[in-house]
């Protein structure tokens, strides 16, 4: 009798071209209807239907219903995983390796959303500045632990009260490697909430299906105050040098 986990049927699912492409959409956590899903993917609306129905029968998609609309969304945190490290394996996109970036290419790198966290440049370059400090430490697995009450305190003044949030799979925070810039980021509820509470602050502008977060001139300032981080025309300016292997900031 076979005991192995039968992960055919949901790789094929996330293998078609189509459905590869509805699902990355809604990497940004949002949900869509599928006339715009159909339009992302490139087909018609009787194709996008096909293909909709297959990602909610295999638990990849779930659906909300609003009057006569029906709007989709990933079903759950583990499937954006799971589309973020499909993404490592498939290499980083040619266009990010080219001299000169356009400019939609290079607001995705620098700051989008990952389901329900920050990514990016900017999300990466937070994540080093916290584990620099000594506020996030790297612990068993993929997970991130507060390292210090100096970290907690610094958590709870961007409004995360850690008796609220309810603990992941892997504990509070998690590493997410990041695909454009192949360091890790910060995820899990920990990371949900930050970013939560960072729009809430006007720190930052979430685009609605687009994954793109907008640094406000108010962020900006603030990350400066906080963090120590300076913007130049295109996203944080760092030292040419390294340390530990990672980009170091140029501190204010």
């Amino acid at each position: 009798m076979r005991v192995e986990p039968n992960i055919a049927p949901v790789a094929a699912l996330f293998g078609e071209p189509s459905r590869a492409a509805i699902l990355t959409v809604l990497l940004d956590g949002g949900a869509l209807p599928a006339g715009e899903l159909a339009g992302v993917a490139g087909i018609n609306p009787t194709a996008a239907s096909g293909h909709l129905s297959k990602l909610v029968t295999g638990g990849l998609l779930a659906v909300e219903v609003e009057g006569r609309h029906r709007f989709y969304r990933l079903a759950n945190p583990a499937v954006a995983t799971v589309i973020e490290d499909l993404a490592q394996l498939s290499g980083r996109p040619a266009i990010f390796n080219l001299p000169q970036l356009s400019p939609s290419a290079l607001a995705l790198r620098q700051a989008r959303t990952c389901y329900d966290h920050l990514a990016g440049e900017l999300a990466v370059t937070i994540t080093a500045t916290l584990e620099d400090r000594g506020w996030l430490v790297r612990g068993k697995g993929k997970r991130y632990e507060i390292g210090s009450e100096a970290g907690r305190q610094w958590f709870a003044n961007q409004g995360i009260s850690f008796q609220t949030i309810k603990p992941g799979r892997y504990g509070l925070a998690r590493q997410c490697l990041d695909w454009t810039e192949r360091r890790p980021h910060l995820a899990g509820p920990l990371g949900a909430h930050l970013l939560a509470r960072w729009c809430e602050r006007g720190w930052f502008k979430r685009g609605r299906g687009q994954r793109l977060v907008e640094v406000t001139a108010l962020g900006r300032r603030r990350l400066r105050q906080e963090l120590g981080l300076t913007f130049g025309n295109h996203g944080c300016e760092r030292f040419a040098t390294r340390r530990h292997g990672r980009c170091i900031l140029r501190k204010a």
